[in-house]
């Protein structure tokens, strides 16, 4: 197979760094990204997300850095210190791509520095070095003392004040490092990643990429939905949020309400009017989803956008930007650090305004007052206030900026996402809402469970390449699956990269049921079986059926190859060619 296959070992305790090539084997099973982050850190996740051998991973994969669209990210991996089951997160940005051009399909990091390193790589040339000065520094000013490498990834504030709700900030514009994952980096003693890669990566072969790429690229600018006039290219993902606003799916005060007036002051063509914001793209992206002001601020994407504003209770289009730069510049993930607020806004029975908001993200970052408490999340807030039922959140990971009860594919994938509550795992909102590729009936529960298990096994697919799950909304696996086999030189079809796809979701059930997760995990708050949304343009959202959402996972179960209890079964983890283990 050609292509990087080596795997960068960092110990930050004895701050040493060694090379190991990765079997063919194993790569054969797992080309890299998610399904490899998954192979590998199977066999840790027994242990405590802080213990010095519970490993990090950043991974690469074979599409990175050779050009093919989309593909220049790379996959972030670890136990969650929010969840405490498996956390990981599709990284933005190019440092996939420089991984790969520096040689490497990933990095691992393990032990603990007692003080804070940062991890330099320039080709073959890799460093672990001082970065003492770098401590409880706003990311904006990490990334200035890194202008001279390609791309970087690096913690803020809030990791190192130990916030389970921290996030990685990527190539300065781009925030990620959902599930708490920037305190994994800060409890090993990382301050940030560097990467500069010079080398090209091998391609099998080069015309049968370019076509691959061309048929890609085509299929893309022909999309409404990426480079339609109000689509992604234009607006950023803030596009979607008039959809869930004219759906009656708009979370609006920690999701007791599903509208809030006031919000077309908030929307993506607002925000364009009022900031003048350009877009930017990850390397190789001809999509450009990111969106940055003349301040150097960053449009919030949907779910930032809307947990910041309607989430909260306000209609405030100064906040939503505001509050999403603030995030960013303390390494906090907006939308778990919003849905905390919200709870506690919920219990404490308190109103917030722009001014509360804002000095309780600092807060939170800063472990002061009640930060401390929203710091933890909202389950563990909740679960601390003795008022449970108000943490919006599935297996401890908060909901995104869609409300369940106004399609049934997205409340089933929020409920079985192996990381928590994700919209992007299943993507069923391009089915329900865009209807792309195919419509359906957001209400109805009829073929949400197989249509779930296909889209999971898609995106699980693309994000071992690794691809930007975006890119599906228009490209799939055939297209991917051309690009794939001109690069590696290994044929492959849609079904078979539908196949690596499958095996990534196993192996993540198996690690979560070795943490003792089960079907009573995957469900939601009993607030949407219970309460039905508000009319919000004309009509209300009902309660979810609780008989037929059993139903629907139930159905999801067989699909999936998983008992009555949603566990593993031995015979189907033995077809998919992963080991059998019972702790």
């Amino acid at each position: 197979m050609h292509g990087p296959s080596s795997l960068l070992l960092a110990d930050l305790g004895s701050r040493t760094c060694t090379v190991q090539r990765l079997p063919d084997e194993t790569l054969r099973l797992f080309p890299g990204g998610r399904g490899l982050a998954g192979h590998l850190l199977r066999p840790f996740i027994h242990l405590p997300w802080d213990h010095p051998d519970m490993p990090v991973f950043f991974l690469a994969g074979p599409l990175a850095g050779t050009g093919a669209p989309c593909a220049s990210r790379c996959h972030l991996a670890s136990r969650s210190p929010l969840t405490g089951i498996l956390g990981d997160d599709a990284l933005p940005g190019g440092l996939g791509r420089e991984l790969a051009r520096a040689g490497f399909l990933g990095l691992m990091l393990t032990g603990r520095s007692a003080e804070p390193l940062g991890l330099e790589i320039r080709d073959a040339e890799v460093r672990l070095v001082d970065a003492a000065a770098l401590k409880n520094q706003t990311t904006d000013k990490v990334f200035d003392a890194l202008t001279d490498f390609h791309s970087a990834a690096c913690v803020g504030p809030a990791a190192w004040h130990e916030a389970r709700i921290a996030g990685v900030q990527v190539d300065r514009r781009f925030s990620a490092g959902r599930c708490g994952l920037g305190l994994s980096l800060a409890a090993k003693g990382l301050a940030y990643v560097a990467v500069s890669g010079s080398t090209d990566v091998p391609v099998h072969d080069p015309l049968g990429l370019g076509a691959a790429r061309a048929d890609i690229e085509r299929l893309i600018h022909a999309s409404p939905v990426l480079r339609g006039p109000l689509g992604f290219g234009r607006f950023g993902t803030a596009a979607l949020l008039d959809l869930t606003r004219s759906r009656s799916m708009l979370p609006t005060d920690n999701f007791q309400r599903t509208s809030l007036p006031g919000m077309e002051h908030c929307n993506a063509p607002a925000l364009a009017r009022h900031f003048a914001f350009q877009p930017v793209s990850c390397p190789g992206c001809p999509v450009g989803c990111a969106l940055v002001d003349t301040l150097g601020r960053t449009q919030p994407d949907v779910e930032a956008l809307s947990h910041l504003t309607a989430l909260l209770g306000l209609a405030d289009p100064e906040l939503a930007v505001a509050a999403g730069d603030l995030c960013a510049k303390l390494g906090l993930d907006p939308v778990s650090a919003a849905g905390a607020l919200a709870a506690w806004a919920e219990i404490t029975d308190q109103k917030l305004t722009t001014w509360t908001v804002l000095d309780l993200l600092e807060d939170a970052a800063l472990g002061h007052g009640d930060g401390a408490l929203l710091a933890q999340g909202a389950r563990e807030l909740a679960r601390e206030l003795e008022r449970p039922g108000a943490a919006m959140a599935v297996k401890g990971l908060e909901l995104s900026a869609f409300d369940p009860r106004g399609a049934m594919g997205l409340a089933l994938g929020y409920a079985v996402g192996t990381r928590g509550a994700c919209p992007w795992r299943a993507m069923s909102l391009s089915h329900e809402l865009l209807r792309k590729p195919v419509p359906t009936d957001r209400f109805s529960w009829s073929g949400k469970a197989r249509m779930v298990k296909l889209a999971e096994d898609m995106l699980a697919a693309g994000e071992s390449l690794p691809v930007c799950r975006l890119a599906f909304l228009a490209a799939g696996l055939e297209e991917y699956a051309k690009a794939f086999a001109a690069v590696t030189g290994v044929p492959a079809t849609a079904q078979d990269l539908a196949l690596l796809g499958e095996r990534a979701l196993y192996q993540e059930r198996l690690m979560n049921a070795d943490l003792g997760v089960t079907a009573g995990d995957d469900d939601l708050p009993l607030r949407f079986f219970t309460e039905a949304g508000d009319p919000g343009q004309g009509f209300a959202t009902p309660a979810l059926d609780r008989a037929a959402f059993l139903e629907a996972r139930a159905r999801y179960y067989r699909v999936r190859g998983l008992d009555e209890n949603g566990l593993p079964l031995r015979d189907k983890t033995e077809e998919l060619g992963l080991a059998w283990t019972v702790r």
